[in-house]
């Protein structure tokens, strides 16, 4: 919990500064590029480990992460020092989805049986646009558990047309008496 409370107060100040001096897409890329380190075990290991000087590591940082913003650099070196690298990813997710607020967006995760194909994919977004007022990208996902049907998570909101649930609800419909 508390970590996504540090992941969003860095990625609102990163937004800010972003905003500020008009480089949305410049950051988008440097944390995407951030995030990518804490893909490699062996080498937050030695980030985190306290027997390396930080100057050392930093060098490290510098060469792995290659040509990115100068403030970028700063926000790694202060993620290593606080031991938070590992919530680059995080901090990487939280600041598209203030971009993606910003610029109109709204991201749905949808949960399906089974694979959406590119024409249905279109035809939900445009009825979850319609819902929400706004640009909506899909984050699709298979879960056969699902017998049928959808589920979406969007805005804060679920929409659960799964045939799971209906099924569960008509059980407890029927275990309780009431008949429709």
């Amino acid at each position: 919990m508390a970590r996504r409370f540090y992941a969003r107060r860095y990625s609102q100040a990163v937004f800010n500064i972003a905003l500020e001096r008009k480089e949305l897409d410049r950051w988008q890329s440097d944390l995407r590029k951030i995030a990518s380190l804490s893909e490699d075990a062996a080498f937050i290991a030695l980030l985190e480990n306290p027997k390396v000087r930080f100057e050392d590591k930093a060098k490290l940082l510098s060469e792995r992460l290659g040509d990115i913003n100068p403030l970028a650099l700063n926000l790694v070196y202060l993620l290593v020092t606080r031991g938070g690298l590992s919530m680059a990813g995080d901090i990487a997710d939280e600041y598209q989805r203030l971009l993606d607020s910003y610029r109109g967006i709204e991201q749905a995760e949808v949960i399906t049986a089974v694979p959406l194909d590119d024409k249905d994919k279109k035809r939900l977004e445009e009825r979850l646009a319609a819902v929400v007022g706004k640009k909506v990208v899909l984050k699709p996902r298979v879960d056969s558990s699902l017998i049928g049907g959808i589920i979406a998570r969007i805005g804060g909101k679920l929409l659960d047309g799964s045939t799971h649930s209906k099924l569960m609800a008509l059980r407890n419909e029927l275990a309780s008496g009431e008949a429709r």
